[in-house]
């Protein structure tokens, strides 16, 4: 399966790591629709590594735990399906799972197969105790070719953790999204440095296979399986406009059973995700005058993003430690004095106004390690 936008859904692993099981998962898929989350957009609920029993039964086919999963995952599926939602699984390139349990390396068209039969909609490939003789793109390329084989339309999302230059190969062993990064943790740091590391990897993001920046901690708040010391509520919402920005796939990672309002205001905010879901899926690019940004010291940044009406969305980025005053020109976007046009922005966190400059100048505070996101139009001035 390929997806012309970025995949918006949950996965287990951010909260509750192998600590999961059916319930867990039903309440999920409840939870996403009763909050108004798969309204928002958000459709796949995704198992991750722990749902399998520690052997293969007698025709070599993976196991869910017994314990866990009494009911099994294709029960687990039709339940989700019912809600209007999508299931996704998790497996490994190796021979085991990052937990040591059973992975798909030389299984993959049985194992293929069976999550064709469960009814799994996503697979998450992980690259977890990999065979040392396989090369990456083969280790992929071996379950690409099983899962297009299978019967029906899985997701193929690979995670590899940006190894291997795995973005020169990532397309050809037909993925649907791959990870671009290595593992988020609840942190500031964690978010800006992943954020930095992606940048020089923009040029390959795009439609049917997008980079996969990892899951959201947004609403972690130092809890569960990678809380680390926690972020502020600014800091989950430059977290949220960064993937939205880069066209990252947005999963969530929190226990959504259990949100704040402050964490529902930032994932639920629907003009941020038309963002991320716009149609086009172009590129963003750096606006010049805010900064130099291939590097570790940058403090403050600019992006902008043509979107498929003709709107740009913009983004500024305060990831210093000090409130700072951040500045972009309207010429910078191709409209200049002789064009007869002018933009008029929209603030998509805030319902403040946006002033401009003579007639072509936005500069606008930004907080410590916060952001500003506009949508702006072109009128005739």
């Amino acid at each position: 399966m390929f997806k012309q936008t970025p995949v918006m859904g949950w996965n287990s692993w951010n909260t509750f790591g192998v600590d999961i099981n059916e319930q867990l998962l039903r309440e999920t898929a409840d939870a996403m629709v009763e909050s108004g989350l798969k309204d928002a957009g958000y459709e796949y609920v995704i198992i991750d590594d722990g749902w399998q029993e520690g052997y293969r039964d007698e025709n070599d086919r993976l196991v869910p735990n017994k314990t866990k999963f009494p009911s099994g995952i294709k029960a687990l599926a039709d339940y989700v399906h019912s809600k209007g939602l999508k299931l996704g699984i998790y497996s490994s390139s190796g021979h085991l799972t990052c937990m040591g349990l059973p992975a798909s390396y030389e299984y993959e068209f049985i194992d293929a197969q069976t999550f064709a039969e469960w009814e799994v909609d996503y697979l998450k490939y992980d690259f977890c105790h990999r065979a040392g003789a396989t090369a990456s793109p083969l280790l992929y390329r071996r379950m690409g070719t099983a899962l297009a084989n299978c019967g029906r339309d899985i997701l193929f999302s690979t995670c590899s953790w940006g190894m291997d230059e795995t973005e020169k190969w990532v397309k050809t062993v037909g993925a649907g999204m791959w990870r671009s990064t290595g593992d988020i943790c609840d942190s500031w740091e964690s978010i800006r440095d992943l954020t930095l590391k992606q940048l020089p990897l923009q040029v390959y993001n795009g439609q049917n296979c997008f980079n996969d920046m990892d899951m959201l901690v947004v609403g972690m708040n130092a809890k569960g399986n990678v809380g680390f010391k926690g972020c502020t509520f600014e800091e989950y919402r430059s977290h949220f406009a960064i993937w939205a920005m880069l066209n990252s796939p947005l999963i969530i990672g929190c226990d959504i059973r259990n949100m704040t309002e402050e964490t529902k205001q930032i994932l639920m905010n629907k003009k941020v995700i038309a963002v991320n879901q716009d149609p086009d899926a172009r590129q963003p690019f750096l606006l010049p005058g805010v900064h130099t940004i291939f590097g570790q010291n940058e403090k403050q940044f600019a992006w902008a993003k043509l979107l498929h009406n003709g709107d740009y969305a913009i983004g500024l980025f305060n990831v210093d430690d000090t409130d700072a005053h951040l500045s972009i020109s309207s010429v910078d976007l191709g409209i200049d004095r002789l064009s007869g046009k002018k933009l008029v922005y929209e603030n998509l966190l805030s319902d403040g106004a946006v002033p401009v400059i003579g007639s072509s100048v936005v500069c606008l505070p930004v907080k410590a390690h916060d952001c500003v996101m506009l949508r702006a139009k072109v009128v005739n001035a």
